[in-house]
């Protein structure tokens, strides 16, 4: 069974950093692409973050709210996703998803989604 797990997150202050990791898990399963999307409330999710793995290395895409402040990186071998979060602010608090398309042998490329995990940022 697939199973995307995040950690991470929590409350800070304005200024301030976070990280959020997630790991992918399952029998022989290939991860592709990994993506960090946000919620906030009242609003639709919108990706942060995607990464993934190319000839020429890994590929990003960022959203313009967090270029210069917001890192992702992959550990290919343990099939995690890293977002580290700097300089946070205010509108950076929502809940954050895990977003991972991941193949199997019995289901082809299909797209999971973590349970999600809160971010707030306070003055």
């Amino acid at each position: 069974q697939v199973q995307l797990v995040e950690s991470g997150g929590g409350l800070a202050q304005a200024g301030e950093s976070a990280r959020l990791d997630c790991a992918a898990s399952g029998d022989n399963i290939i991860v592709n692409r990994m993506a960090w999307y946000r919620q906030a409330p009242g609003k639709q999710r919108e990706l942060v973050a995607s990464i993934h793995q190319t000839l020429n290395g890994d590929n990003i895409d960022m959203a313009d709210s967090a270029k210069g402040r917001f890192t992702i990186s992959r550990d290919y071998r343990k099939n995690t996703v890293t977002l580290q979060m700097n300089n946070l602010r205010i509108a950076d608090t929502g809940a954050y998803f895990c977003n991972a398309n991941i193949w199997t042998r019995t289901t082809g490329s299909i797209e999971y989604w973590g349970q999600g995990t809160q971010v707030t940022v306070s003055s």
